[in-house]
């Protein structure tokens, strides 16, 4: 399992624009691509304009292939891209452990 997280930085008075833009691209384009298990967004406490999400693949190709090359991906950043106040920095990760109480 892949875990993506890409760091966004909004429009400043999109906010509430943006965070309903999202969660119907989620609901309607990216719970469609091969190997997406999960979605979680975040908003920043010190940083107001910045957002991020998490999402798990199977694979780092089901993102970086499948999804990225894909017509859901364009129908995706329609979506949000125009709230974009900069380029998202994305990077992938791979769990090493976990904790749990």
């Amino acid at each position: 399992m892949i875990l993506e997280i890409a760091s966004v930085e909004i429009l400043s008075d999109k906010h509430t624009e943006f965070e309903k833009a999202i969660k119907l691209a989620v609901d309607t384009v990216i719970t469609k691509a091969k190997g997406f298990l999960d979605f979680q967004l975040q908003h920043g406490i010190e940083q107001v304009d910045v957002y991020t999400l998490l999402i798990h693949w199977e694979t780092l190709e089901d993102h970086t292939v499948g999804f990225r090359e894909s017509d859901l991906y364009v129908q995706w950043r329609g979506f949000i891209g125009p709230y974009f106040a900069n380029k998202p920095e994305v990077d992938h990760w791979v769990e090493v452990f976990k904790v749990e109480k």
